[in-house]
């Protein structure tokens, strides 16, 4: 028993090994590991775990050196493979990243796979390689808000009723301030920025509505199919309806740019469909682009301030008209208020 014990624990510690394709690993190099692991085998006892392992983990041979180097295809069943650099150093960076995007009850199921990296990283200290963890950091692109909280039991119940399952909430309505309880058929989720969103139908209505997962009291995932969807298209209703009563057009954005946010756009354009032409007697640029009509390009737009001058569409251009009056008006009446306040102490 004590010799099978070890032989299971060897061919184990063996997967562990061996990384997927594209990576490969030599035969040789995986007795030294073995080795250091403290496994006493052979080459040949090497050799003969790799054969006996091959079919049914779907290893992969690499004949073109003496020694041959092997590989776990994509259509291993399993990955035992033990944690690199390059994986650990992604989930450090991802983690980091993910916290501003993903409610805290979907970090907590990724929490095992975080504590790996963060614990390989650590390690390497031990090895006198680097201190990966003290020299990367991932940081949102402008001001971001704090995920909203989702009840881990609701999250867990919403998304496996994804699996064409009817969903019972009870749902607190923005608009109305009051609960309701509401039969689901649910047809995606989406996470967009600090807010996820439960995308589906109710009982007895065709249109699909957007539940914010935090405003879910209570949820139960029912044993009873979900009306399918056949027509949904997730990246089709994002581009198009999400958050938005009416479809989303494309409109044609035309705007003087300065240096500064030339050179941005020109190192991350807005969109695909993008120019920018120099303009004579000025260092400044005239944007074309191609952008969703939404609120969200507009506040973009209005938060580049006098780094922009926006010419089309014309809509965009009376609306941020309007916020610089309204603006105006804010601080001049503050203003005022100050110098009276200043004058009733005096």
């Amino acid at each position: 028993m004590s010799e099978a014990k070890d032989t299971l624990l060897r061919l184990i510690a063996l997967l562990r090994l061996i990384p997927r394709e594209p990576g490969r690993i030599a035969t040789t190099t995986l007795l030294e590991k073995l080795k250091d692991d403290g496994f006493s085998v052979s080459l040949r006892t090497v050799q003969r775990d790799l054969d006996r392992l091959s079919i049914p983990f779907a290893l992969l041979r690499d004949e073109s050196s003496p020694s041959f180097r092997w590989s776990l295809s994509d259509k291993a069943p399993i990955d035992l493979s033990a944690m690199d650099t390059p994986t650990a150093l992604a989930l450090y960076l991802a983690e980091s990243h993910l916290q501003s995007l993903l409610p805290q009850s979907v970090l907590d199921q990724l929490g095992p796979q975080f504590r790996m990296a963060r614990d390989y990283l650590d390690n390497l200290e031990n090895n006198g390689l680097a201190h990966w963890a003290r020299k990367v950091r991932a940081i949102p692109n402008g001001k971001s808000l704090q995920s909203a909280k989702i009840d881990t039991h609701v999250w867990n119940q919403t998304s496996t009723a994804l699996v064409e399952r009817k969903l019972q909430i009870s749902y607190l309505s923005r608009s109305k301030a009051e609960l309701k309880k509401l039969l689901i058929h649910p047809a995606g989720l989406v996470s967009r920025h600090s807010i996820s969103y439960l995308i589906g139908s109710v009982e007895g209505y065709d249109d699909l509505r957007q539940f914010a997962l935090h405003r879910i009291q209570q949820a139960e995932r029912l044993d009873i199919p979900a009306r399918s969807r056949v027509d949904f298209e997730i990246d089709h209703y994002i581009r198009n309806d999400l958050n938005s009563a009416a479809p989303i057009k494309q409109v044609e954005l035309i705007a003087d740019v300065s240096p500064q946010i030339a050179w941005l756009l020109g190192e991350t354009p807005l969109s695909t469909q993008q120019s920018l032409e120099a303009l004579g007697g000025s260092d400044w640029k005239r944007l074309r682009a191609l952008v969703p009509e939404n609120q969200e390009t507009l506040w973009w737009l209005f938060g580049l301030g006098e780094s922009i001058h926006v010419h089309e569409p014309k809509r965009w251009v009376d609306a941020i008209k309007e916020k610089l009056t309204k603006m105006g008006r804010l601080y001049m009446q503050a203003t005022i208020t100050d110098r009276e306040t200043c004058k009733e102490a005096l």
